[in-house]
């Protein structure tokens, strides 16, 4: 058997894959894509770079509602240091063992 001839192969090598790529791509076309590639994926502020930065982001703005509470505590035990003289008493005694006379006092650490 024979195998049939193709006349139509010449066109296609002809007009084939290097001739799609001159007639679509020209060097302008080739420069701007590389220039945009050098700025999306290898600058500072790169795609990449951009999102490690905004995941840093949402880790500290968790941090700090975590610790927003910690800090209304101790803004609460400030004024009321500053008004209630009990509560400063209670406060020393406790942080620096301080007693009062005919008084025993028991560590115990947790």
């Amino acid at each position: 058997m024979e195998t049939p001839v193709n006349d139509n192969a010449p066109y296609r090598r002809k007009y084939g894959f290097k001739a799609w790529c001159r007639r679509y791509i020209s060097f302008p076309l080739v420069g701007i894509v590389v220039v945009m590639s050098v700025i999306l994926f290898m600058t500072d502020s790169s795609v990449f770079n951009t999102y490690a930065f905004e995941c840093q982001i949402e880790e500290l703005k968790n941090e700090i509602r975590e610790h927003q509470d910690t800090l209304q505590y101790y803004e609460d035990l400030n004024r009321r240091l500053d008004t209630d003289p009990a509560t400063m008493e209670q406060i020393v005694r406790e942080h620096f063992h301080m007693r009062r006379p005919n008084e025993d006092v028991f560590i115990i650490e947790k």
